[in-house]
C-alpha cells in the first residue's frame, strides 16, 4: 500500500504563525514535532512506500522534516508549480503507480491522536478497496460544526456530500446520527480512481496525463508549468466522489482535527489551571481561556477569552469564536503587505536560513545561515547594493569574475547588479550578516542565473 500525502496549502487560516512558504503541516505545534512528521510517522506504519504532492517552494521543508525525523527512505516526490486542487494532485500520483496498488490519500496536516482506532479503520477500508470501492472516511461528529463538509450514508453506504452547513443545518445533521464529518482522508486502488476519473472528470486525467509524460526523468518529478496550468481545477469530491457508485464510507472517532483555525489549535493544545493554552513561561493575572502563541515573553491581566498571536512581525488578537476571521485578514494584506502573507522574519530556503533583523525604507538588515555543503544561488540584484561580513564558518563567495575565500570578521561588497554566489564547502554552517541598500529591497528583486533547487 502507497501512502500519497497532500502537501499544499497557503496556511492563511493560521496566519501570523502560518505563511505561504512555511505552512501549517511544516509548523512544529506538538512536543517539536509538525503535523507533516506525524503523517509521515503514522502512515510510514501500515504503508510501504510515500508519495509526497508538494508545492515546489515547499519542498525542501518536506525534504528537511522527512531526514529529520528519520523516513526519508522509499519516498518520492511530485512538484507541482502551481495548485489545482486534490483531483489532479491524486491523479498525478497515481499514474506513477501500478493500477492494482492500494493507496491511502492523507493530507500532510490534520492531528489524529487515536491512532490505535484510525489503523483500524484503514483495515476496514483496505477490505473495501481490494473490492475495487472508492473508500472515503467519515469522522463521528462532537458537535455541530459549520467549518466541514459532511457525509451523509446508510451504514457504509454513501447517500451525499454536503457542503460546509450553516448551523441550523448542521445541528440538524448531528439530529439525523447518519450525518459524519469529511475528513479528506481515501483508499482505493490507483487504476480504480483514474478510471472513475476518466469517466466523470475526463479533461483532468488527459490533461494530467500529458503533463505526467513530459516530467523528466531526475528525482523530484517536477510538473511543467505550462503543462500544469492546462488541467482544469477541481477537488477529488466533486470531480469524482459526488458522482461515482462505488463509494464507500468507513465511520470512526480517531480523535481528527483539521486544525482549520486557532479555535481548533486552542482545542487541541494543553491548558494550565486557568484554561489557558500558552507558551512557557506565560504570565497571567486574573486571565482565563485565552490561546497565547508568542516568540518573547507575554503577560496578561483581566482578559479571557482572547487569541494573541505574536509573530515578532506581526501580531493578531482576536475574541475566541472569531477564528474564521483570520482569512479576512490576510485577504487585506494581501493588498496592504503580500510580504508578510508570504514569509516569516525567519525564512526557511533549501540552503538554509535567513532572518530579517530590520527593515527600513532604503535598506535591510538580514541574518543568513548556510549550511555545510549547500549554496545560494548564482543572481544578481536591480535594485540594491550588498554587505556581507562573515560571522562564523568560511564562505566561499563569488563576485562578478572573482571567487575568494572569506572568513570570520571578513566581508565583500556586491554592486547593483553583479553576479554573485556564495557557497559552503566547510563541515559547519558559515552564518553571515546582509547589510542591503537600495530603493527597493523586495525579496522578489532578484535575477537567478543558475539555481541548483529550480526556485
Amino acid at each position: 500500500m502507497t501512502n500519497i500525502i497532500l502537501c499544499g496549502g497557503s496556511g492563511t487560516r493560521l496566519w501570523p504563525l502560518s505563511r505561504t512558504f512555511m505552512p501549517k503541516q511544516f509548523i512544529k505545534l506538538f512536543d517539536n514535532k509538525s503535523l507533516f512528521e506525524m503523517t509521515l510517522k503514522r502512515n510510514f506504519q501500515i504503508c510501504k512506500k510515500t508519495v509526497v504532492v508538494s508545492n515546489s517552494d515547499q519542498y525542501f521543508l518536506a525534504l528537511d522534516q522527512a531526514q529529520e525525523c528519520g523516513f526519508a527512505n522509499n519516498i518520492s516526490y511530485i512538484l507541482e508549480p502551481i495548485g489545482r486542487n486534490t483531483a489532479p494532485a491524486i491523479a498525478l500520483a497515481c499514474l506513477g503507480l501500478p493500477k492494482d496498488d492500494i493507496v491511502l490519500i492523507t493530507p500532510s496536516d490534520h492531528l489524529i491522536k487515536n491512532e490505535k482506532q484510525y489503523f483500524e479503520c484503514a483495515k476496514e477500508a483496505r477490505k473495501f478497496a481490494e473490492q475495487d470501492y472508492l473508500v472515503t472516511f467519515g469522522i463521528k461528529p462532537k458537535l455541530a460544526e459549520t467549518g466541514f463538509g459532511y457525509i451523509e450514508s446508510d451504514g457504509e453506504n454513501v447517500i451525499a456530500f454536503h457542503e460546509k452547513p450553516n448551523m441550523q443545518t448542521a445541528e440538524e445533521y448531528i439530529k439525523s446520527g447518519k450525518h459524519y464529518w469529511n475528513s479528506g482522508i481515501f483508499m482505493f486502488k490507483a487504476g480504480v480512481y483514474l478510471d472513475e476519473l476518466e469517466k466523470f472528470a475526463p479533461e483532468i486525467l488527459n490533461t494530467c496525463i500529458l503533463a505526467y509524460e513530459n516530467i523528466g526523468k531526475d528525482a523530484p518529478l517536477r510538473i511543467k508549468i505550462n503543462d500544469m496550468q492546462k488541467i482544469p481545477e477541481n477537488s477529488i469530491d466533486y470531480a469524482v466522489m459526488e458522482k461515482s457508485q462505488k463509494v464507500k464510507v468507513v465511520v470512526s472517532d480517531i480523535d481528527w482535527s483539521d486544525l482549520g483555525s486557532f479555535d481548533s489549535l486552542y482545542d487541541e493544545l494543553a491548558k494550565d489551571e486557568n484554561g489557558n493554552a500558552a507558551n512557557a513561561g506565560y504570565i497571567s493575572i486574573n486571565s482565563h481561556n485565552n490561546l497565547v502563541c508568542a516568540s518573547r515573553q507575554i503577560a496578561t491581566i483581566d482578559i479571557d477569552d482572547l487569541m494573541i498571536i505574536d509573530a515578532k512581525d506581526a501580531l493578531l488578537i482576536s475574541k475566541k469564536g472569531s477564528a474564521q476571521k483570520v482569512k479576512n485578514v490576510v485577504e487585506r494584506l494581501k493588498i496592504l503587505n503580500p510580504e508578510i502573507c508570504n514569509i516569516h522574519p525567519t525564512a526557511s530556503r533549501p540552503w538554509g536560513t535567513y532572518t530579517v533583523l530590520e527593515s527600513a525604507p532604503g535598506y535591510k538588515i538580514k541574518r543568513i545561515e548556510v549550511k555545510p555543503g549547500k549554496r545560494l544561488s548564482l543572481q544578481k540584484h536591480f535594485h540594491r547594493n550588498e554587505h556581507w561580513i562573515v560571522i562564523s564558518g568560511t564562505a566561499v563567495v563569488t563576485v562578478g569574475g572573482e571567487t575568494r575565500l572569506l572568513r570570520p570578521n571578513e566581508s565583500t561588497y556586491i554592486k547593483m547588479g553583479e553576479i554573485h554566489r556564495l557557497e559552503n564547502n566547510g563541515k559547519i554552517p558559515v552564518v553571515l550578516i546582509e547589510a542591503q541598500v537600495g530603493e527597493y529591497t523586495g525579496e522578489d528583486d532578484i535575477v537567478r542565473i543558475e539555481d541548483d533547487f529550480q526556485r
